[in-house]
């Protein structure tokens, strides 16, 4: 079992690395900027750090929902792979947004464009599943025939 999702878990520890990085980010800019919680307005610089931190923390449990549901339903290696582009991705976004927002933009498209990858993986693999379980069917005999 777990020769099939190790590739899973180690994209998500990385994951999970990144967004205490994320999180390190908003305390150091708090300090160099002095923002004391709960306070989350204040210049510019900060609020670019602090809402790159935020959106990258609302997207995170859907990235590894999907993450997941593509390695397991559909291909653990392909997963993996897209789950380390999102990844680097999201890095690339937190530091563009921590520039400039327009800076941000690329990022998050392409972002938003992995993620729409790994739900179709993620459905292609479900329906697979249960068209093979519950009926019978192997789609993938069906279309090499």
């Amino acid at each position: 079992m777990l020769d099939q999702i190790h590739l899973l878990a180690a994209v998500t520890v990385l994951g999970v690395l990144e967004q205490a990085y994320f999180f390190l980010q908003v305390i150091y800019a708090r300090r160099a900027f002095g923002i004391s919680p709960p306070k989350t307005s204040g210049p510019p610089g900060f609020e670019r750090i602090f809402r790159a931190q935020v959106n990258s923390s609302e997207y995170f449990p859907i990235f590894l929902a999907l993450l997941w549901q593509a390695g397991l339903f559909f291909h653990q290696g392909l997963a993996a792979a897209l789950g380390l582009l999102y990844l680097y991705v999201r890095y690339c976004y937190f530091m563009g947004y921590r520039a400039s927002s327009s800076e941000r933009l690329g990022p998050i498209y392409f972002s938003a464009g992995v993620l729409w990858i790994l739900t179709a993986a993620s459905a292609l693999g479900i329906l697979h599943f249960f068209l093979s379980h519950y009926f019978g069917l192997n789609v993938l005999q069906l279309l090499t025939a």
